[in-house]
Order: structure tokens, then C-alpha cells, then sequence
């Protein structure tokens, strides 16, 4: 899993027009789902659960199918933040979280 948070210029009002972009088409390779809590893309497996609060806008990026698919959204997202809204966008903060360590259990005899 890879947590991203996107942090927006004062007196934008980006995840607004994010979702706006996604629901009209303007951004064709992302769709929201879930009444906008879940984004997903045309081609790349997983999703993205997002949430905003106080000029940022908090995503975990999944893909329980295809593990270490994750790169393929996170790369998605930043390529069209920045392509598209590098105006708006402040800073990208990525946190790349590992997954818990399964430790061996010891057969008893």
C-alpha cells in the first residue's frame, strides 16, 4: 500500500475539481465510484480510496489482485497532477508503508 497526500495552493479548490473532471470526462482515464470515495483507472488494476480535509486531499493507493501494481496508479496520479493541475497543486508528499512482516511459527513435535 502507498499513502500520497496532495497538498493544494490556498484559495484552490482542487479535489472539487478533480472529482467535477472526473464525473464530466475530462479526465478519462480516471472514474470515481462509491459516491466519489474510490477512484480507479481505465487500464491499471486497483484503485485509490481518497478523502479530503484542510487543503489536502489524503489517498491509499491498492491493488489486493496484482501486488506491487501500485506503482502504476501512483505514477497515473502524479503524471496528470502535474500535467494538467501543477497550478494548483502545492506539494505531493509519498509514503511508501510496508507490509507486516509475517514472522515463521516453529512446529512442535
Amino acid at each position: 500500500m502507498i499513502r500520497v497526500q496532495v497538498v493544494e495552493r490556498p484559495g484552490t479548490d482542487l479535489f472539487a475539481e478533480l472529482k467535477k473532471a472526473m464525473r464530466t470526462g475530462d479526465l478519462r482515464t480516471f472514474s470515481l465510484q462509491k459516491r466519489g470515495r474510490k477512484v480507479v483507472h481505465e487500464r491499471y488494476p486497483g484503485w485509490l480510496n481518497w478523502s479530503y480535509g484542510q487543503g489536502a486531499i489524503t489517498c491509499e493507493v491498492l491493488s489486493p489482485r496484482k501486488r506491487g501494481a501500485e506503482w502504476q496508479l501512483l505514477s497515473a496520479l502524479v503524471g496528470r497532477l502535474a500535467h494538467k493541475y501543477a497550478d494548483r497543486v502545492e506539494s505531493v508528499n509519498i509514503q511508501l508503508a510496508q507490509p507486516p512482516s509475517v514472522t515463521p511459527t516453529r512446529r512442535t513435535r
